[in-house]
């Protein structure tokens, strides 16, 4: 099962990631969220080489580039090697295949195939829509897609894929939680944050939590790793959470020319 709450990566590199994902195992974090296309990956796993006595999950996710059926082998296993690991516990389609250039059904099966290589223990999807979401499932079925990540914040509340990935079965990863850092200038979020003793950020990866979605932020500073981390144990009332869903402007951040027509 994968953990509900977890650190990203996107966007950092370097050393300095490296001693930030070590300061967040250090603070207790079992879940570490990558990309083939950050470039990354090693930086990430030099801190789980020293870590190695720990269970983390690791959840990296396969360019869109790279989705033919070979591709996909090959380049998880230089993603293994990057992170060194035998085993990654997840991998994710990071983006669809533009305009379809390589059919969805190839790719699920190279994915079924590094699963029974032992190169992943599962597999899932990232910005898919509904439509895109149903035709892996037709294919693979729902017990054989663990997540769907996609961006979702106060924001961007993405409600129809949420909702759809609720009543198919999926487990929806939240990613961008914190809208690049806007969620600290909302007066509602500021409101809140000060009635339960907490900063904004806090009172927004708490939002995604108490809706069931797994909530995977991002920073370049380790005194927000605790906070982050913290979140999880702050508690938002039916009011809150009404108030939260009030703020949704359909206000999508990341939105590159090869995505998909959204829903």
């Amino acid at each position: 099962m994968i953990p509900n709450f977890g650190m990203g990566t996107f966007r950092l590199s370097g050393s300095s990631l490296t001693e930030l994902v070590e300061q967040a195992l250090e603070i207790g974090y079992q879940h570490i969220d990558t990309a083939q296309a950050y470039e990354n990956e090693a930086d990430v796993g030099k801190a789980l080489s020293r870590s190695a006595d720990r269970k983390i999950f690791i959840t990296t996710k396969v360019w869109h580039e790279k989705l033919a059926y070979q591709d996909v082998l090959d380049s998880l296993r230089e993603s293994c090697d990057r992170l060194q690991r035998d085993t990654l516990d997840l991998a994710l389609i990071h983006w669809p295949s533009p305009n379809q250039e390589v059919p969805l059904q190839e790719t699920l099966d190279a994915l079924t195939e590094a699963r029974e290589r032992g190169l992943i223990r599962n597999f899932g999807l990232s910005n898919f829509t509904i439509k895109l979401m149903k035709q892996a499932l037709q294919h693979v079925g729902a017990e054989n897609i663990l997540t769907n990540q996609i961006e979702v914040h106060p924001f961007m509340q993405n409600s129809k894929v949420t909702k759809a990935c609720a009543d198919l079965g999926v487990k929806v990863t939240a990613y961008l939680p914190l809208a690049k850092g806007a969620v600290v200038e909302n007066k509602t979020l500021q409101r809140i944050a000060e009635e339960h003793n907490a900063s904004p950020a806090q009172v927004a990866i708490a939002w995604e939590l108490r809706k069931g979605f797994i909530s995977i932020p991002s920073t370049t500073k380790e005194s927000h790793l605790k906070d982050n981390f913290e979140a999880q144990k702050l508690k938002l009332s039916e009011e809150d959470m009404a108030e939260i869903k009030e703020l949704d402007e359909n206000d999508r951040i990341i939105d590159p020319s090869f995505a998909p027509d959204w829903d």
